[in-house]
């Protein structure tokens, strides 16, 4: 599960920014809102977390930023030599766009809690580190910094990582992680924490999303058919059941080969298709319907569907920006729900999300004040998140007509936007 994520410099978040997933020491919705952790230091983390904000607040660089530290982590061991980071400091200040971009997330796995971060330029890894937390006290691991005195990495190592660091410290390039590197060379100490970013932290925005096929290959498994069909049915979409039909078809080919041996290049191939079939059914009749005629809200609440049963049974950790699009808002709210059925959600799966839907905030039951974020920028055009915790809202506060009226910020001034007066 995550814990905390820090950014600083990153895009529009240039100060510090932290989301932290500890629950607060308020008990209401405790047995289902969050998760129980058996570490002293954060007893318990809840299971999802909702970021408001205006257009442009900087909402999805939050989430960007997750997924770049992710991308940097799975993919920096293989990338080229000289190939640069995908990173872009904040640029409206001159004194931060020469500094290193920084991220770092903690999270427990297997009932570890570990600490990890890195800061990098454009061209290189500034510096890197690991705690772990295996008992009260954080055992570091390593600690990589850049020299620019002697232009090279100065490594640290504590006695908790076991193998050949000397051999990992040489392998590694400017523009890799120490970490990266050393679990391509086999590292079995170090390997929980790159697959917890690779295997157990999903994000999905405008550059990524689940594909359709996941879903698909659940329909045909009758158990869970029939866990996606209630899942489904319980957003009252009308669908009372969910068929795949198989078939074969004949797809064209270019064939490269062909066409430069002065042949046509055009060939085709046999593929099988599957294709799934909507049931309804009503007191006047039923029918079959294709996916095309089913609702956008629908078509993406089956993509979801699969992935999200998984994300449910393995105890992942999902981030989505404007989960709301093509979402109806009871749709949302029932998805929500399942992160917070302890029955459903039993390894401690996480849901975390940007939305623009403030109906949200006063459904009844569905998030706690310590699950809502805000973002704002200021004069500086730099954004800062903020929990709604802070504000210390009533019990019984209205928060949506709250929010909409600017108490907690995160709301656009229309008014300033365009240059109007009061």
């Amino acid at each position: 599960m995550l814990i905390e994520f820090r950014v600083k410099n990153y895009r529009s978040l240039r100060d510090e920014q932290v989301l932290s997933l500890v629950a607060s020491k308020d008990k209401t919705l405790q047995d289902s809102h969050t998760q129980a952790t058996g570490i002293p230091a954060a007893p318990f983390l809840v299971r999802s977390a909702v970021v408001y904000g205006a257009n442009a607040s900087g909402k999805s660089n939050l989430i960007n930023a997750l997924q770049n530290m992710r991308a940097v982590v799975t993919e920096s061991a293989t990338s080229k030599p000289d190939q640069p980071f995908a990173v872009q400091p904040f640029r409206l200040d001159a004194d931060s766009i020469d500094q290193p971009i920084e991220f770092e997330a903690t999270f427990l796995l297997d009932g570890v809690r570990y600490q990890y971060g890195f800061a990098l330029s454009t061209q290189r890894v500034v510096s890197e580190h690991l705690l772990v937390y295996q008992a009260f006290k954080p055992q570091r691991w390593f600690t990589r910094r850049f020299d620019a005195g002697t232009g090279k990495d100065v490594y640290e190592f504590g006695s908790g990582l076991k193998g050949p660091k000397n051999l990992w410290e040489r392998a590694t390039r400017p523009n890799a992680l120490f970490l990266s590197m050393a679990v391509q060379l086999n590292s079995d100490a170090l390997r929980p924490v790159f697959d917890w970013f690779e295997n157990r932290l999903l994000i999905i925005n405008e550059h990524a999303d689940f594909p359709l096929k996941r879903s698909i290959q659940g329909l045909q498994q009758a158990d869970e058919n029939k866990e996606i069909c209630n899942f489904l049915s319980a957003a009252d979409t009308g669908i009372t059941g969910i068929t795949v039909e198989t078939r074969r078809v004949q797809v064209p080919r270019i064939s490269l080969s062909d066409s430069m041996a002065g042949k046509t290049g055009m060939q085709s191939e046999e593929m099988v298709e599957h294709t799934p079939r909507f049931h309804h059914v009503t007191e006047r009749g039923k029918a079959v319907f294709d996916l095309l005629d089913e609702s956008s809200g629908t078509r993406k609440l089956l993509v979801f569907a699969g992935p999200v049963l998984d994300i449910l049974r393995d105890g992942q950790t999902l981030l989505v920006d404007e989960l709301d699009t093509s979402l109806h808002s009871l749709l949302l709210r029932e998805l929500v729900r399942l992160f917070h059925d302890s029955e459903i959600n039993t390894g401690g799966a996480q849901l975390i999300f940007t939305t623009h839907d403030t109906s949200l905030l006063d459904a009844p039951d569905l998030f706690r004040r310590d699950q809502v974020w805000l973002v704002e920028k200021d004069r500086d055009q730099a954004s800062a998140l903020v929990s709604l915790s802070e504000f210390s809202p009533r019990k019984n506060e209205a928060l949506e007509r709250g929010y909409l009226a600017g108490r907690y910020g995160g709301v656009p001034l229309l008014s300033h936007a365009l240059g109007l007066k009061h």
